[in-house]
């Protein structure tokens, strides 16, 4: 039997890749997309070695996008995990990575016109039910991919992707702070439990018998700060409104530290189960959004100001992430600076999904 052709781009998003799909072009019914998606990346495997995913979670992921009915937003934005050594898709969170291609996508599809030098694309984040605004570099040729920025954890330079969100907090929990606490303590160590985009629970890696700043591998090859670190997530999961994350990615976990590289807080994230070679984008949204609670666990540690606008660093293995906040009343607005490009324009083959 013949396989069965789908359209799709891979773009790099960010730090992250993954599989660009027009909604229309997928099966309607859930189950039997999620179908074509494990077969597409390659799941369960752990090398993903008969489908498009590059064998690890920054790798596996899908964008599934289509014109917008809503008079507020351009385009719906649809985001899938898809497990690398599961046969499960998991539509639990938002990927501002891959919300970073999402402009591109809608332009290279012809979703919207190209309106100038920039083009605003209104994003309705389906997972959260949150809009955010991609402003991407373009010309009469289309979208810019060339260009000076340069973020932690790509090589070499590309056009910027601006990325402004609008109330983003509680997109997941229904609360800046779901536990309506600052701090809580769980199994004995003091946590922050915080949605800025992503909910996270943010922990003193000094609490952990850590120092936060280990190389991801020694992390991940720690047993029993592992089960520790899944024991306060699977506490945490019902307290922020989440229930039971047993099978779920979220709430992300992360140690924190004093910085070490002139940043605001040092960073080592896992999501949830390894420790991340740098942060994910609504992550570091969320710490960064913590840097500026001065009663939270990141309060002591951080470094920052003031201002009602400001750049804070969140620094992560590879780097660090720059998230820009201002304060807006009790509330924080929040933005960030990425890059995408196009890595390739074709089909995806499967075999036939019944």
């Amino acid at each position: 039997m013949a396989q069965v052709r789908t359209p799709c781009l891979l773009i790099r998003g960010g730090t992250s890749k993954g599989a660009y799909f027009s909604a229309s072009d997928l099966p309607s019914d859930p189950g039997l997309r999620d179908r074509f998606l494990l077969a597409a990346m390659g799941s369960p495997d752990a090398r993903q070695i008969d489908g498009i995913g590059g064998a690890d979670s920054l790798t596996s992921k899908v964008a599934i996008i289509r014109p917008s009915q809503r008079d507020d937003a351009d385009v719906d934005y649809l985001f899938a995990q898809v497990v690398v050594d599961q046969a499960r898709v998991d539509y639990g969170q938002n990927c501002g990575n891959i919300l970073a291609g999402v402009g591109p996508f809608a332009l290279e599809r012809g979703l919207l016109p190209v309106t100038g030098e920039q083009t605003a694309v209104r994003i309705f984040m389906e997972n959260t039910g949150q809009i955010a605004v991609a402003k991407v570099l373009t010309s009469p040729d289309g979208v810019a991919y060339e260009g000076q920025t340069r973020i932690d954890g790509v090589p070499g330079t590309a056009a910027p992707v601006v990325i402004e969100f609008e109330d983003v907090a509680g997109s997941s929990c229904g609360a800046l702070l779901p536990t309506g606490n600052t701090q809580d303590l769980i199994d004995g160590v003091m946590v922050t439990c915080i949605d800025n985009g992503m909910p996270v629970v943010l922990i003193k890696a000094s609490d952990m018998g850590s120092t936060g700043l280990e190389a991801p591998a020694v992390l991940d090859a720690n047993a029993q700060l592992k089960a520790r670190l899944e024991s306060i997530r699977l506490q945490a999961g019902p307290l922020m409104n989440l229930g039971d994350v047993r099978e779920r990615n979220v709430p992300k976990m992360v140690l924190i530290s004093a910085p070490g590289q002139g940043g605001a807080i040092s960073t080592r994230s896992f999501i949830p189960h390894r420790c991340h070679a740098s942060i994910g984008v609504f992550g570091a949204v969320s710490v960064a959004s913590a840097c500026l609670l001065p009663d939270s666990v990141a309060g002591s540690l951080a470094v920052v100001t003031d201002d009602t606008l400001q750049r804070v660093s969140v620094e992560h293995p590879s780097g660090e992430f720059t998230v820009q906040i201002r304060r807006e009343g009790e509330g924080l607005a929040c933005g960030l600076v990425r890059t995408a490009r196009v890595l390739f324009d074709g089909d995806v083959l499967t075999p036939a999904i019944r």
